[in-house]
């Protein structure tokens, strides 16, 4: 589509946005909102007749790109057969959602919990890890995100916790396996797994094994840089919660539904079954809020006859669960899952790594299928980030500009901290997919500029 200019459309929206919309993260009169006029495929478009390529997929979570039509009518006609009806009963939108969910978990995750998106899944699952327990520690690691909610940004490792941290949600953490920052001294991905594994189990041993709960990781973490753990470390952490009764987490929120080239990035590392997995955004594009826990058979059977203590008035709502029926089906049938796997393979992966042998700004590029992480460095040789850790204001200065050269050249770039990920919907075509490495390409001049 092309998108048609109309800047009094975009003034007025924008006016109200300023004037009645409270924004996330932000401190509200700092901030300038980009007024969207609409979206479509791997593009959206502002009212001045600007069209970008969405390298973040919203907030990584239009896997199967924006209004897929399949997945519209959908929504259209669960709304003209029924809205919206109270989760304590048996909707076929919402039956059918949890049978396609549970048919590509792993194991035996097999009953669906349904939430309103990633943070509430990740305090639903805290909450049946205690219960199934009877602990109350939970074990995360610092490189981390799970959520805004209490307990879920409690659990989060990176900074955007410390303003509501206490020390008192019960939450330890530990240092998981990140060679390139390796906080281990290790020399190769070996010795990274072994030694973290070890600092681990010494974490365990030193709280209590008795007092732990769960353990809660991002199978691949997503804001904290998009981390492949190394082999064996999650069969690892999998062994040691078997040894100690542990409930073993995994946050599939922003990896799961084939944004790594599979239905789950923990199908990457055969024989591992958490106990309890949380999933939310790409589950169905974000058209609709829609999240979840899967849970197993041995957690699950604790509230067989016990009541679970928590719900949520719109637990799988029609609408949003007849979005994820569509999408699901709209992965299958159409090859995502593959497009996502085969451009990650042969594209998107190689035309990373030629960007960081022409750019010195470029410390390393890590990543799956549509889940890639540029780390953006003053020195190769020294490591030294591009900027300082949760940088602000005019220290974040070389990371604002490559953000704006990116812009300027038609694509919109997902940054943190110092990293830039890759992290289009995985829908996206060869065409598009090259036209964003070009893109990158000339916006990386902008973070050369700041390299020792």
């Amino acid at each position: 589509m092309t998108p048609q200019p109309n800047p009094q459309a975009g003034a007025a929206v924008k006016a109200a946005d300023r004037a009645h919309v409270f924004h996330s993260w932000s401190a509200q009169e700092l901030i300038d909102p980009p007024a969207i006029a609409g979206a479509e495929g791997s593009y959206f478009w502002d009212y001045d007749g600007n069209r970008y390529l969405d390298f973040t997929s919203g907030l990584v979570y239009t896997n199967i790109g924006y209004q897929h039509p399949k997945v519209v009518a959908a929504i259209q006609e669960q709304a003209a057969t029924m809205t919206t009806f109270a989760p304590a009963y048996a909707v076929e939108a919402r039956s059918e959602a949890a049978r396609l969910i549970a048919e590509r978990t792993p194991g035996d995750l097999d009953k669906i919990f349904f939430t309103n998106g990633g943070a509430d899944a990740v305090e639903h699952a805290v909450r049946m890890a205690r219960l199934h327990t009877g602990r109350a520690k939970v074990l995360s690691a610092y490189r981390s995100y799970h959520g805004g909610t209490q307990q879920a940004i409690n659990i989060t490792g990176d900074p955007r916790r410390w303003a509501s941290d206490t020390g008192s949600a019960g939450v330890v953490r530990f240092w998981a396996p990140f060679l390139y920052r390796s906080r281990f001294y290790a020399e190769n991905e070996r010795q990274e797994c072994e030694r973290a594994l070890q600092h681990l189990e010494d974490t365990i041993t030193f709280e209590g094994p008795q007092t732990v709960a769960a353990i809660i990781l991002e199978t691949i973490p997503g804001t904290a840089g998009i981390m492949t753990p190394p082999p064996g470390y999650l069969a690892g952490v999998r062994e040691i919660c078997d040894r100690y009764g542990i409930v073993f987490i995994l946050d599939e929120v922003m990896a799961g539904f084939g944004r790594t080239g599979k239905w789950f990035a923990v199908d990457h590392f055969e024989g591992v079954v958490p106990d309890l997995m949380t999933f939310a955004k790409g589950v169905n594009s974000g058209y609709v809020p829609l999240g979840g826990v899967a849970i197993s058979g041995a957690v699950a059977e604790t509230f067989a006859r016990r009541p679970y203590p928590g719900g949520l008035t719109y637990s799988g709502h029609p609408l949003a669960c007849a979005a994820a029926v569509a999408t699901i089906h709209v992965m299958e049938d159409e090859g995502v899952l593959d497009n996502a796997a085969r451009l990650g393979a042969e594209l998107i992966g190689p035309g990373l790594a030629d960007l960081a042998e022409r750019h010195p700004s470029v410390g390393e590029v890590r990543g799956l299928g549509m889940f890639w992480a540029l780390e953006l460095v003053r020195n190769r040789e020294t490591r030294e980030p591009l900027v300082p850790y949760n940088a602000t204001g005019e220290a974040n200065a070389p990371m604002a500009a490559f953000g704006a050269a990116a812009k300027k050249n038609g694509l919109w770039p997902f940054i943190n901290m110092n990293r830039t990920h890759v992290v289009p919907p995985c829908t996206i075509t060869e065409s598009e997919a090259k036209e964003g490495l070009a893109a990158l390409d000339e916006a990386l001049t902008a973070a050369d500029e700041h390299v020792a």
